[in-house]
């Protein structure tokens, strides 16, 4: 068959190099695509939001599939246009993606169906929101409700960060109309991971955990990003949890999405807690995770085309994955999370040893050269017998293609490391 990938970041470039690998699929193509994504998919020059060009393509090209990585165009409705057209597509109604498209929705969501998260409110004005502050005080997280990229969260720990936090996405609209709205949560204290499910209705297919890194900086210092790196396996989240949260979190929000009309078929991305009262939710994903996607999927040993399809056909598809630790690291542009140039160049991507996965989010060639042209440049992968030889393996490899232009974190995966000390 041929699938159509959707988007052109570092997950959809390891969404296609793991389809790529299906003895189901004959081709890959990928819209847009990118320079880098071109050694495992035919790159099509339509932008990821022209829904109805992407379906005159996928009917003139006989694809079977479609997978769509990034939210804005599932929060859009690609996947309605998509059934429009007769085409299948794994992904959430325009209806089911206000999951991620809107917190206020998923917050409200929660409460009904009792699913575990933070005590929380709402706003749209400001001097209620600024009202509110004052009452339950810091530490606290401020949420913009719309799309933000993955940066529209800031966790302050103190009041004069909260105030600070609450003006800059109410009054100096930093994260544009997504902070037309605010959602304001209690603070959770706890170990995070990342519980992505494969969801179609009722039937919820779990993956393997992994652990994201939001944090700009080493030590978990500085902003919020759209994540620095991650890995998996989590090895201090035991599989009790991960099954409580299966059977507290994933499954009870699937029935509860089928019961309110929105059903969910897609890959429903669940960002957990682990508190002392057991796992809760801190948000909800319409789609793959980015980093995290970069270090389960390679772990995936079983065929990940197959395993979509069985979960779109009703079937409970044969799940295995690889005993090795998978660890990602993100090489951003200077200044990310803020603002940063383009256009320059980076070290000898062909440096990298084989067994190096390498993941282009924000590349392009320029004859010979490979340059930054994003704010997360590229993710480098590798699978090692334990946390440590394979973060050590990849910050070598980082460190062969880092120039003044580029940055990564070197402590990726410490908290595994710490807990097992």
């Amino acid at each position: 068959m041929n699938v159509l990938i959707v988007g052109g970041g570092g997950r959809e470039h390891a969404m296609a190099w793991k389809t790529s690998q299906s003895k189901l699929v004959e081709k890959v193509y990928a819209a847009p695509g990118s320079d880098g994504m071109a050694s495992v998919a035919e790159c099509v020059p339509i932008d990821a939001m022209d829904f109805e060009a992407l379906a005159t393509f996928a009917k003139d090209h006989d694809v079977a599939l479609t997978l769509v990585g990034p939210e804005q165009p599932l929060v859009g409705g690609i996947v309605d246009v998509f059934a429009a057209n007769g085409l299948k597509a794994f992904g959430p109604s325009k209806a089911a993606a206000q999951i991620e498209g809107s917190k206020s929705f998923a917050k409200a969501l929660m409460a009904k169906y009792k699913i575990p998260t933070s005590h929380y409110q709402t706003f749209t004005d400001y001097q209620e929101a600024s009202d509110y502050l004052q009452k339950v005080g810091a530490p606290i997280v401020l949420k913009a409700d719309g799309l933000a990229a993955g940066k529209g969260v800031i966790v302050a720990m103190t009041m004069a960060e909260a105030e600070n936090g609450l003006k800059e996405i109410m009054k100096d609209k930093k994260f544009a109309d997504a902070g037309s709205r605010v959602v304001i949560e209690e603070y959770l204290e706890g170990e995070e991971f990342s519980l992505m499910a494969l969801v179609n209705g009722e039937k919820v297919v779990p993956l393997a955990i992994a652990q994201d890194h939001k944090r700009a900086y080493e030590g978990d210092k500085g902003p919020n990003t759209g994540g620095m790196g991650a890995y998996s396996p989590v090895p201090q989240i035991a599989q009790s949890i991960v099954d409580r949260a299966v059977k507290t979190i994933l499954q009870p929000t699937a029935d509860g999405m089928v019961s309110e009309g929105f059903t969910f078929t897609g890959v429903l991305y669940a960002g957990l807690i682990l508190t002392a009262a057991g796992p809760k939710v801190i948000e909800f994903n319409c789609r793959f995770g980015d980093p995290e996607t970069q270090v389960v999927l390679p772990r995936m040993e079983s065929d990940f085309v197959q395993t979509v399809l069985d979960v779109l056909d009703g079937k409970q598809p044969d799940l295995a994955w690889s005993k090795k630790t998978a660890v990602g690291v993100v090489l951003a542009s200077e200044g990310y999370p803020g603002s940063y140039e383009k256009n320059l160049k980076l070290g000898n991507l062909d440096a990298l040893p084989e067994d190096a996965l390498l993941f282009h989010a924000g590349t392009k060639k320029s004859g010979a050269d490979w340059l930054t042209n994003g704010g997360r440049v590229l993710l480098v992968t590798r699978l090692g017998d334990d946390l440590r030889s394979a973060r050590d393996a990849v910050n070598k490899d980082l460190e062969r293609i880092q120039t003044d232009a580029v940055f990564f974190r070197k402590d990726i995966g410490h908290h595994a490391l710490e807990a097992s000390k």
